[in-house]
C-alpha cells in the first residue's frame, strides 16, 4: 500500500469506527486519577449513567461476572481460543464488545443472541477460520463489524445474514483468494468495505449489488489484474476507491462511468502501462473538482499517442496529483524517466 493511501485510509472520509475503543484505552488512566482501582480479575469497570464500561486486559479466562447495565465491554490480549456460549447472557444492553489480539479460534453460534443492541463488534488479530451460520442472526443494531488480522480463506454468505444495519465492515488482512456471489445481497447499509491486503485474483460481477450507498471502497494490496465495466455501476455515490498495490494491467474504459462523486482514487504501485480513451470523462475537471486527490504513481506507464487522453487530463488535474515526481514513462526509450505532468504539458 502506498503510504499516502494508508494515512488516507485511516484519516479521511468521517469519524474513525474505532475511535470509541481508542477513548476507552485511556479508561484506565482516568481510573487510576479518580481512585479506582482494577480489580484482582485483571478487569476495571467504570460506572456512568450511560452504562458501565468494563476493561479486561489479559485475563486468564471470560470474565465470568459483569454488571448487568454493561454497555462497553473490551477483553483483550488474552491467550482466549474459545468463548463460553452464554459469555454476554447477563449484559442485555451491550453496545460495544471489543475481543481483538486474543487467540479465539472460533465463536458459538448463540454468543450474540442475548445482546440484540450491540453496535459494534471487533474482532482484530484473531485466528478466526470461519464464523458460524446463525452468528448474527439477532444483530440488527450491529453498525460495525472487524475481522481484520484472521485467518479466513475462504467467506459464505451466509455468514452475514441479519447485519441489515451494517454501515462498516472490515475483512482486510486476511487470506480470501476468492469471494462468493451474493456476499453482500443483505448489507444494504453498507457505507464501508475493506477487502485489503487479501489475495484476491478476481471479484464476482454482483459483488456489490447490495449496498444501497456505498462510499469506501479498499481493495488495496489483492492480486487483481482487472478493473471491469460493472463492478462499479451500482455504487454512483462511491467517494473513495483504494486499487494500490495490485497487478492491474487493464482498466475497462467504463469502469468509472457511474462515478461522478469520486473524491479520492488510488491506482498507484500496479502494471498499468495505458489507459483507455474515455475513462477520465466522468473524473476530476471539468467535471468537478476531486476533493481528496488521485495516485497513479509506480506504474509502468507508455507515454505514447495511447496515453494522449490520461495527459491531457492531468493538465487539468494536476492539483490534485500526488506522488507525481513518483508518476514517470517507463517508455518509448526518447522518453523514459521523464514525468507524465512533463510530457502532458510539452507541446
Amino acid at each position: 500500500m502506498s503510504s499516502w493511501g494508508g494515512q488516507q485510509k485511516q484519516s479521511s472520509g468521517g469519524l474513525d469506527p474505532h475511535l470509541p475503543r481508542a477513548l476507552f484505552l485511556l479508561l484506565p488512566l482516568v481510573a487510576l486519577a479518580q481512585g479506582v482501582k482494577p480489580s484482582p480479575k485483571a478487569c476495571l469497570t467504570l460506572p456512568s449513567m450511560e452504562g458501565s464500561s468494563v476493561s479486561c486486559f489479559s485475563p486468564a479466562r471470560f470474565p465470568a461476572q459483569l454488571p448487568a447495565d454493561t454497555a462497553l465491554l473490551v477483553v483483550e490480549f488474552s491467550t482466549l481460543a474459545r468463548l463460553p456460549a452464554a459469555a454476554l447472557q447477563c449484559v442485555p444492553g451491550l453496545q460495544e464488545l471489543h475481543l481483538s489480539s486474543n487467540q479465539l479460534q472460533e465463536l458459538p453460534a448463540e454468543l450474540l443472541l442475548p445482546v440484540p443492541q450491540l453496535k459494534v463488534l471487533d474482532l482484530t488479530h484473531n485466528s478466526l477460520a470461519r464464523l458460524p451460520p446463525g452468528l448474527f442472526q439477532a444483530s440488527t443494531a450491529l453498525r460495525t463489524l472487524v475481522l481484520k488480522h484472521n485467518r479466513l480463506e475462504v467467506l459464505q454468505a451466509s455468514w452475514l445474514l441479519g447485519l441489515k444495519a451494517l454501515e462498516y465492515l472490515d475483512l482486510s488482512s486476511n487470506r480470501l483468494q476468492t469471494l462468493p456471489a451474493g456476499l453482500l445481497a443483505n448489507l444494504t447499509a453498507l457505507r464501508t468495505l475493506d477487502l485489503g491486503d487479501n489475495q484476491l485474483e478476481t471479484l464476482p460481477p454482483d459483488l456489490l449489488r447490495g449496498p444501497l450507498c456505498l462510499q469506501r471502497l479498499h481493495l488495496e494490496g489483492n492480486q487483481l489484474r482487472a478493473l471491469g465495466e460493472d463492478l462499479l455501476a451500482t455504487q454512483p455515490a462511491l467517494r473513495y476507491l483504494f486499487l494500490s498495490d495490485n497487478k492491474l494491467t487493464t482498466v475497462a474504459a467504463g469502469a468509472f462511468r457511474s462515478q461522478k462523486e469520486l473524491d479520492m482514487l488510488d491506482l498507484s504501485n500496479n502494471s498499468l502501462t495505458s489507459m483507455p480513451r474515455g475513462l477520465w470523462k466522468s473524473l476530476g475537471k471539468p467535471s468537478r473538482d476531486m476533493k481528496d486527490g488521485f495516485d497513479i504513481s509506480s506504474n509502468p506507464w507508455i507515454c505514447d499517442e495511447n496515453l494522449d487522453d490520461l495527459c491531457h487530463w492531468l493538465v487539468a488535474n494536476k492539483h490534485r496529483m500526488f506522488s507525481q515526481n513518483d508518476t514517470r514513462c517507463a517508455g518509448p526509450d526518447a522518453l523514459r524517466g521523464q514525468t507524465l505532468l512533463a510530457v502532458a504539458g510539452s507541446p
